[in-house]
C-alpha cells in the first residue's frame, strides 16, 4: 500500500505574523485575567493600604496629594464650594464591608466644619455635582483619637451638593438668627446655621 503525499502550499509569511500576534494577544489577555483574579481578593480582604492601591487603578478614580480618592459621578454647575460657605449635601457613608455609619439623607454644614477628607471633597464640588469618595484614616477621624468609633477606619461617602450658601450670606443669616434669639424669637428654623455632618457621628 502506498501513501500519496498531498502537496501543501507553504504558509505565507504574513499569516505567520498574524498567528504570532494572536498568540501574544491571547497570552496578554490570560495574564490580565489572572492579575484581576489575584487583585480582587486584595480589594475585599486586604488592608486599607492594599485596597487604596487597588482602587487607585479603577476606572475614573483619581487620587489627591492628601491621599483622598474620588470618582466624579456627575459634574455640577456654577462656582465650587469655598471655605466658610454653607452647603446642603445629600450623603451616605459606609465602611469597606458595606456597614452604614452615616445613613442616607441630607445634612447642612459649613465647609471647614467636617473631617479633613470630607472638606477637601466639598471644595471640589459645585451645585448638583456628585462624587464617590474614599477617605483614608489619616484624613478622617485621626485627631478624634482611639475612643472615636471611626478612628483608624477607611471611609466611603457618596455626596451630592444640593445647595451652596456663600460665606458672607451665611454669616448674615447667622447674625439675624442671633438677633431673633436675643429678642425672644424661636431658636432654630430654616435660617439657622448648618447642623450635623460627619464630624459629629
Amino acid at each position: 500500500m502506498s501513501v500519496t503525499a498531498v502537496p501543501l502550499q507553504p504558509v505565507k509569511r504574513s499569516y505567520k505574523v498574524w498567528l504570532w500576534a494572536g498568540l501574544v494577544l491571547a497570552i496578554a489577555i490570560a495574564v490580565a485575567l489572572a492579575w484581576t483574579g489575584t487583585r480582587a481578593p486584595v480589594a475585599a480582604k486586604g488592608n486599607d493600604a492594599q485596597f487604596l492601591a487597588w482602587n487607585k487603578g479603577q476606572l475614573g478614580v483619581r487620587t489627591t496629594d492628601s491621599g483622598l480618592q474620588y470618582q466624579v459621578i456627575k459634574e455640577g454647575t456654577g462656582p465650587k464650594a469655598q471655605e466658610g460657605d454653607g452647603v446642603s449635601v445629600w450623603t451616605v457613608g459606609t465602611l469597606r464591608d458595606g456597614t452604614v455609619f452615616q445613613p442616607a439623607g441630607e445634612i447642612r454644614l459649613p465647609v471647614g466644619g467636617a473631617i479633613p477628607g470630607f472638606d477637601e471633597a466639598l471644595k471640589m464640588m459645585s451645585k448638583d455635582s456628585k462624587l464617590r469618595i474614599w477617605i483614608p484614616a489619616n484624613i478622617a477621624y485621626e485627631k478624634a483619637g482611639p475612643q472615636h468609633p471611626l478612628y483608624g477606619k477607611l471611609l466611603q461617602f457618596d455626596l451630592e451638593i444640593k445647595q451652596i450658601i456663600p460665606a458672607a450670606e451665611l454669616r448674615q443669616m447667622m447674625l439675624q438668627q442671633q438677633m431673633m434669639q436675643q429678642q425672644g424669637g424661636a431658636p432654630g428654623g430654616p435660617g439657622g446655621p448648618p447642623q450635623g455632618g460627619p464630624e459629629g457621628r
